[in-house]
């Protein structure tokens, strides 16, 4: 066997790379790939914003003969360790088959990389910005995960065990059916914050609504990071990035800012799921995927929860049964079955304390691993 860094200059080693995981997957009825270009542009020094200010090397095994036996990307994220203050590598789309001597390799190059770059510590899967879902699946293997959220088969967590990385950070994902209703009490302490705290919710009917709340997008998300870890704030370029997914994917009923007079203080983002779409299109827009795409936008049964933050002010104060008592009306007066509520860190205390007592059930978990250089 033997490891070789891809040039993200040639086309057909960065095509070898993203089409790797179709190998792995081909017999996985849940693997969900990722929308290509997004995929392609992680690849891209001169577009992505991460290699403003970042570094990343994108490594594969081969077989003697010549076969591809496994990928990983390692990232050296300056932005992060300087917000943390921390000498962090992270490893992200990894895949490797079930053959630990090859992902053993693949790790090897990927810890000299890091420690090359003046790294101690790697940890992971996490990716190249906010949009990246986090972790290894440990947890739920029957379901068929939400956009862009990971999935893996289960031998995994064992390579990396003997590999010596250690499980850390737990991060829970539920799935809400139609037939499910929030406690009535949910309903009882959102309608008594928003007379008590003078707090309500902004609603939005078109893109081009969607559009005056974007610059708000970056202050919220910042402002709900103080207090927490294992984050870095935004920057105007991943704002622009994230911006454009939202106007891309989002139904403007689902995006819910929390507003406190004319100051927003709070945020939650769900999505139309296309999962399904990016299975059958293998995540290809074109030649005519992006009409596949379209049709499951205005026809999928399922949404995604995906983001939700508070400012740390006004954490505590009952804001986040203001939104998702909110979001329940507007799941309730649409066509949507089912709610994928997606990525919520075990850290966060008090948001999965609320969450609970709404009764969700999480069923799905995805765990970061950590090993020292």
């Amino acid at each position: 066997m033997h490891i070789r860094e891809i040039d993200t200059r040639n086309k057909r080693e960065v095509r070898q790379f993203l089409e790797f995981p179709f190998i792995v997957y081909r017999n996985c009825e849940q693997w969900v790939p990722l929308l290509e270009t997004d995929a392609r542009i992680m690849l891209d020094r001169r577009r992505h914003p991460f290699y403003k200010d970042s570094e990343a090397a994108f490594l594969m095994v081969f077989s003697d003969s010549g076969q591809p036996l496994g990928r990983i990307a390692v990232l050296d994220n300056s932005r992060y360790n300087q917000y943390n203050h921390s000498r962090m590598a992270f490893f992200y789309l990894w895949e490797v088959l079930d053959d630990f001597p090859a992902a053993e390799l693949l790790f090897n190059a990927a810890f000299d990389w890091a420690r090359n770059h003046s790294l101690d510590t790697m940890t992971g899967p996490k990716g190249f910005s906010a949009l990246n879902g986090l972790g290894l699946l440990t947890r739920g293997f029957e379901y068929r995960p939400a956009l862009g959220i990971p999935y893996n088969p289960p031998h995994y967590a064992e390579f990396l065990e003997r590999i010596g990385f250690e499980g850390g950070r737990e991060i829970v994902s539920g799935i809400m059916q139609r037939g499910h209703k929030l406690p009535e009490k949910v309903a009882i302490i959102a309608e008594k914050v928003r007379e008590k705290r003078g707090l309500i919710v902004q609603r939005y009917t078109s893109r081009a609504d969607l559009r005056k709340m974007l610059p708000y997008l970056k202050e919220l998300y910042n402002g709900s990071l103080v207090g927490t870890s294992g984050n870095a704030p935004l920057t105007d370029e991943e704002v622009k990035q994230m911006a454009e997914q939202i106007l891309w994917f989002a139904d403007p009923n689902l995006i819910k800012v929390l507003m406190k007079d004319e100051q927003p203080v709070g945020f939650l983002l769900a999505y139309p799921d296309i999962s399904r779409a990016l299975q059958a299109t293998k995540g290809k827009l074109r030649p005519f995927g992006w009409l596949r795409i379209l049709w499951e936008l205005k026809t999928t049964l399922w949404i995604n929860i995906n983001g939700a933050g508070i400012i740390e002010e006004y954490r505590g104060m009952g804001g986040t049964a203001v939104l998702f008592d909110e979001m329940a009306k507007s799941v309730l007066e649409g066509r949507y079955q089912y709610a994928h509520l997606v990525q919520i860190g075990t850290e966060n205390e008090r948001m999965q304390r609320e969450l609970s007592s709404f009764g969700i059930n999480f069923c799905i978990a995805h765990m970061m691993y950590e090993r020292r250089l």
